[in-house]
């Protein structure tokens, strides 16, 4: 009989996780992925206010990377209007979403049908059912909105959301079941933290045995994380955690052309983060060459990195 698949829960947003996912989907996994629905520019952020429902956008991307389908019928969801009019800018995966909630009554129905469709493998959760708002707290203001929080993450002292949300039952028991739980690259302060701001699922990570999995970020975000090393991402995620600790981290130890980093520094104002700055009692660290250069943009490679993590998970399983 065959070993039953190790459980593999992600928590994350944006691009970083899209690429994380694309190379696990290759290996045999079963992995449950939840996504935050605090995002609220473009297209999401209208549909968001206009529809009343919670963001769908990294749901939509996150779906899109796990496709299992002809690329013709991901190119047409991935497909963004750009003549001018109501439609201007959206992708038909958002449209697609914000119709599926109607019709199935809730955006983990829609993400079900929408995973359904494309053959993803795996589960894709949003944290929450509700509409919510990402807020930072400064010293003198409030900044409200994703978008907000990000352009002004140096002022801002603490994080929160607009209200106190529920994290949807599966989520909570998914986490109970996980064999490894993976926080993913993305925008630290507005892709990752918003998980921990749920107080639920700080819960759940602290009745957990699984180890929690960091994988590091490439480059700094402007903004939001200049001058970070990986050892200052585990920090935060650490202070947030509140109780665990991130028990392992991936991170780059290949050296990026000169070029590149000049390019990056020069048009974005990005650094590559640097290996320094960890705790090596609290956090072991697997550090190897995971990046590749895709149109000249630095990216995770998606396959190097997830042949990481299934190793690291069948070595701590013999």
């Amino acid at each position: 009989m065959s070993k039953e698949m190790k459980k593999v829960v992600v928590f994350g947003g944006g691009t970083g996780l899209s690429s994380l996912l694309s190379g696990l989907k290759l290996f045999p996994l079963d992995v449950t992925t939840v996504i935050a629905v605090s995002d609220n520019g473009s297209s999401t952020g209208v549909l968001k206010e206009e529809l009343n429902i919670p963001a769908v956008g990294d749901i939509g991307k996150v779906l899109l990377s796990m496709a299992n389908v002809d690329s013709d019928f991901v190119e047409l969801l991935g497909y963004r209007f750009s003549k001018e009019g109501t439609l201007h800018n959206h992708p038909v995966r958002n449209i697609m979403l914000a119709a599926l909630i109607d019709t199935k009554g809730s955006l983990s129905e829609a993400t079900k049908y929408m995973a359904k469709l494309l053959q993803v493998k795996g589960t894709v959760l949003p944290l929450t059912e509700e509409k919510v708002e990402l807020v930072g707290m400064g010293s003198r203001k409030e900044y409200f909105g994703e978008e907000s929080v990000s352009a002004n993450i140096k002022k801002i002292k603490k994080l929160y959301y607009d209200h106190d949300i529920h994290i949807c039952k599966e989520v909570k028991d998914k986490v109970k079941e996980a064999d490894l739980i993976i926080f993913s690259p993305g925008s630290l302060y507005t892709s990752i933290l918003p998980h921990l701001l749920a107080k639920e699922v700080v819960d759940a990570l602290n009745a957990s045995k699984a180890p929690l999995m960091y994988i590091s970020n490439l480059v700094t975000q402007p903004g939001e994380t200049d001058d970070y090393n990986v050892g200052d991402h585990i920090n935060v995620l650490n202070h947030y955690l509140n109780g665990r600790k991130i028990d392992i981290v991936i991170a780059n130890n290949g050296e990026v052309d000169n070029k590149v980093k000049k390019k990056y520094l020069d048009t974005e104002g990005k650094t590559i983060v640097q290996i320094e700055g960890v705790n090596d009692k609290e956090t072991t660290v697997i550090a190897d060459n995971i990046f590749s250069i895709e149109d000249g943009r630095i990216r995770h490679n998606a396959l190097k990195t997830a042949y990481l993590i299934f190793s690291y998970m069948m070595d701590e399983g013999e």
